[in-house]
């Protein structure tokens, strides 16, 4: 029993579901930090196109200045994502076999956190050329 019996006496797989959770909340994060970016570094070319359509051309052109700052956020959730899906692994590393249930997709989640962070820094690099 945990907390006053022998240690790993009795399973508990609520910690490494605890651990679970924390990874997915740190992808819906990560994603919504990409998603912020990504619309922040399309707003300068939304500015663009409003420029050209105004005929004094009043607006400045600040296009790079908003595709900069959405690059950075883009990489920062992507960056986010893949250090919990690290601190996790460490986490789960450590948990006693008993606590790690077995199910069928064991590491389901950690695929889906390192596809996520590798489709962000694919998306940094499309902003980045496009």
């Amino acid at each position: 029993m945990r907390g006053g019996g022998t240690i790993g006496a009795m399973s508990d797989p609520r910690v490494y579901f605890a651990a679970e959770r924390t990874l997915l909340a740190w992808i819906r994060t990560g994603l919504t930090i990409m998603g912020l970016g990504f619309v922040v570094a399309r707003f300068g070319l939304f500015l663009a196109v409003l420029t050209a359509a105004t005929p004094d051309h009043r607006l400045p052109q600040v296009h790079w200045h908003s595709s900069a700052l959405g690059i950075a956020l883009v990489l920062v959730g992507a960056a986010s994502i893949l250090g919990a899906l690290v601190n996790h692994r460490a986490h789960v590393g450590v948990l006693p076999p008993e606590d790690v249930p077995h199910e069928a997709l064991h590491s389901l989640a950690a695929w889906v956190a390192g596809a996520v962070a590798l489709t962000g820094f694919l998306l940094a690099a499309y902003l980045a050329v496009s």
